[in-house]
């Protein structure tokens, strides 16, 4: 066991974001430079986050990670370059640690124990990945003492990570540069810009996604003309329009750029060859819902945005969260008492008008969707400052999880 002069140990939380404008394909696979930039929106960590934890000790012998509870490759590629650009920076700034934190002094030779915890499914399309690297690079940056802008360090494990080193709205630029030097995330608009805004995820499968974002990115840019047209020609013009959606709090534009962007996205994988598909037959049905809810109301009161996989993420503002839940209810019906069918922040129960269920005209089908998360805009990484909520112990192994 490490003694407790030579051990030191940083937790971070980081969150989930969800692109509006996607990106999809790099045209550097090793520094993970994309095709076109990206525009996201940060979940509230209340909901969703990763919770990473990593120690330092002249003790340990070798690095070592585990995620979930299980310990994994620590040679993994993406994470071994996430570590290698961390302890560049910290040999470049001479850290001696973050004093006022009472570290001790950690070299970037000094080995690491990293573990991380996913509060919601993970490899199922809802950006775990982005999470998670983010937080491996600011729980790093912490315990190395590395300050400064962490984008390429994140970048280097998931692209999006880097967007979800910031709270809010977020792009990230594609930047010119061959050493991507200027491929990096910035603050559009902060989380408390949009307070009605409100987000709902419909979880439709935890399942691991059948085809990887990477492998499926690799394939689309070597077979897809849709993703080059859509780099080139389409995404810079909706970069930009999106921006003003945003900063206008202009909701029915911000949808509809929205749901434009994730169809033109999942056209591209079926682009690809041999084709992809990320959507199954739940998934189609929210979007005909969502469309139908709409047409209903005579107006764009809430959207749908898909990642590479089969759960919705919906747009909506607080004053149409409860009815759309209610519908999303009335034509996925959850189990007999349906209390786990809806987590996080709160909403009251309303009843769905038959005229509304006339529009819909949908039949319902029982557990469609599993369950439903409500969850707001909020802010990046935060650093918990009590010693209890470290994942590893002294003796630098995973502590043990309490049972779900």
């Amino acid at each position: 066991m490490p003694s407790d002069e030579s051990f030191v140990a940083v937790t971070c939380t980081a969150p989930v974001n969800i692109a509006v404008i996607k990106y999809w394909g790099k045209r550097d696979e090793e520094l993970i430079l994309p095709l076109n930039s990206s525009l996201s929106v940060t979940l509230h960590q209340d909901q969703l986050r990763t919770t990473t934890t990593a120690a330092i000790s002249r003790d340990f012998l070798e690095d070592r990670i585990w995620l979930n509870g299980q310990e994994e490759d620590v040679e993994q590629p993406r994470l071994q370059a996430c570590l290698r650009e961390i302890r560049r920076l910290a040999r470049k700034c001479g850290s001696t640690g973050d004093e006022d934190q009472h570290l001790l002094t950690p070299g970037p030779s000094d080995r690491v124990h990293v573990a991380s915890v996913n509060n919601f499914p993970t490899a199922a399309g809802l950006a775990s990945s982005a999470a998670g690297f983010a937080c491996l690079a600011y729980t790093l940056a912490r315990i190395y003492g590395v300050e400064g802008d962490l984008s390429e360090v994140a970048r280097r494990g998931s692209g999006s990570a880097c967007r979800s080193l910031y709270g809010g709205f977020v792009e990230w630029q594609m930047g010119q540069r061959a050493d991507g030097r200027d491929s990096v995330a910035w603050q559009v608009a902060s989380e408390s810009h949009w307070p009605q805004l409100r987000v709902l995820i419909l979880v439709v499968s935890a399942e691991r996604k059948p085809t990887g974002s990477t492998v499926g990115m690799q394939t689309s840019v070597q077979t897809s003309d849709l993703l080059k047209f859509r780099a080139e020609a389409l995404v810079p013009a909706r970069m930009a329009e999106m921006a003003r959606c945003i900063q206008e709090r202009d909701f029915p534009g911000f949808a509809k750029l929205t749901m434009q962007d994730s169809n033109q996205f999942h056209a591209t994988c079926l682009d690809t060859f041999p084709p992809i598909s990320y959507l199954n037959d739940t998934s189609q049905r929210i979007m005909q819902l969502v469309h139908r809810f709409n047409a209903h109301h005579g107006q764009t009161k809430v959207a749908y945005t898909f990642d590479a996989g089969p759960n919705a993420v919906i747009f909506t503002l607080e004053d149409t969260m409860a009815e759309f839940v209610a519908v999303v209810r009335h034509v996925f019906p959850p189990e007999a008492n349906g209390d786990k069918f809806l987590k996080g922040l709160p909403v009251t129960p309303v009843p769905v008008s038959d005229d509304l269920k006339a529009t819909l005209a949908m039949e319902p089908v029982p557990r469609g969707v599993q369950y439903i998360i409500a969850t707001q805009v909020g802010p990046g990484p935060q650093v918990l400052d009590d010693p209890d909520v470290h994942l590893l112990g002294q003796d630098g192994l995973p502590k043990p999880r309490p049972a779900a």
